[in-house]
């Protein structure tokens, strides 16, 4: 879905229960007039390798988890 619209992004996670998980604030905006689902973790962090992706996702692996678990949180921001 790389060149998919936010809104098709969007639509597909809602439907397959997926969780969005950008670097841009784009999906902020769209979570707080629409609400979940689906849900976003939104990565603040700039250009950088994969590696540090990894090592946010796997240093905050519990956070992640209870946020997938709250259903009355629709967002996490990372870090």
């Amino acid at each position: 879905m790389r060149d998919a619209t936010d809104t098709a992004i969007w639509e597909h996670a809602k439907t397959n229960d997926f969780v969005i998980v950008p670097k841009d604030s784009d999906f902020q905006a769209r979570s707080l007039l629409y609400g979940s689902p689906p849900k976003f973790i939104w990565l603040r962090v700039g250009n950088c390798p994969v590696k540090s992706i990894e090592e946010l996702l796997r240093n905050h692996s519990v956070a992640i988890h209870t946020f997938a678990q709250d259903h009355a949180q629709s967002h996490l921001m990372l870090p």
